[in-house]
């Protein structure tokens, strides 16, 4: 299967889901979309995985970029009908793109649990999913209504739309299924970041949300295991040949 990932910070990287693919043999290319990089031929690809990043979907002035990538994932989804994953920034990218709102929301950093909706009891990821289900957030932006035709997922009770389906092979979660035991000493170099957890969480929130993102690497990364392998299935199925 060949992937493009979409970047929008060095440290928001796919994390443990870039180790997956690549014991699975999976080849994956980057576009790091604020450093200029082109949007490379989207038939090439098998599957889009959009990551998160500091920048918000309605700052086009500061970032032209953007106007271009909302239209690559909508070709993505709507036109080539292939698998998409997009986290924080991505799956606010992928609302924007198909016709959703994104807004200014509470701010969630940490630790957290979401719950599962009644769309996920049959939905083929989210169904083998923990509910609730701890994860880790960090964002300050939120879908606030999700595209026509978008089925809801999971919830909070300071962000009612935490992940939601578009058709059935597009994904988007607003929280953080890629993380590793790097991922808040990572993240907390970038100023936005930095400032919104201390903001949050206080002086010392960087030294506590590590070592309990750490204590609950196992969890993580069997959810992250659960959402790659529903993702990646659809992407080998739908494979087309060059």
């Amino acid at each position: 299967m060949r992937v493009i990932v979409f970047q929008h910070a060095d440290s928001e990287h796919p994390g443990v889901l870039r180790g997956f693919m690549e014991d699975d043999g999976h080849a994956w290319e980057v576009a790091h979309l604020d450093r200029g990089d082109a949007i490379p031929a989207l038939e090439r690809f098998d599957g889009m995985l959009v990551m998160g990043g500091p920048q918000d979907v309605w700052q086009r002035t500061e970032h032209p970029w953007l106007a271009d990538e909302c239209a690559a994932i909508r070709r993505f989804v709507v036109d080539l009908r292939r698998p998409f994953l997009g986290v924080c920034l991505g799956h606010q990218l992928l609302a924007e793109a198909l016709g959703g709102r994104v807004e200014r929301g509470v701010a969630e950093v940490g630790v957290m649990a979401v719950e599962h909706t009644e769309a996920a009891r049959t939905d083929r990821m989210f169904r083998n999913l923990d509910n609730p289900l701890p994860v880790l957030q960090w964002h300050g932006a939120e879908v606030a209504a999700v595209p026509p035709g978008g089925v809801v997922l999971a919830s909070s009770p300071a962000c009612a739309i935490q992940a939601f389906r578009f058709g059935e092979n597009a994904y988007g979660m607003q929280f953080h299924v890629e993380i590793t035991g790097e991922t808040v000493a990572d993240w907390m170099r970038i100023p936005e970041y930095g400032e919104s957890l201390e903001r949050v969480l206080g002086t010392d929130g960087g030294v506590r949300l590590d070592a309990e993102v750490r204590a609950n690497l196992s969890r993580f990364e069997r959810a992250a295991r659960t959402v790659y392998e529903c993702w990646i299935a659809r992407g080998c199925r739908s494979r087309r040949p060059i």
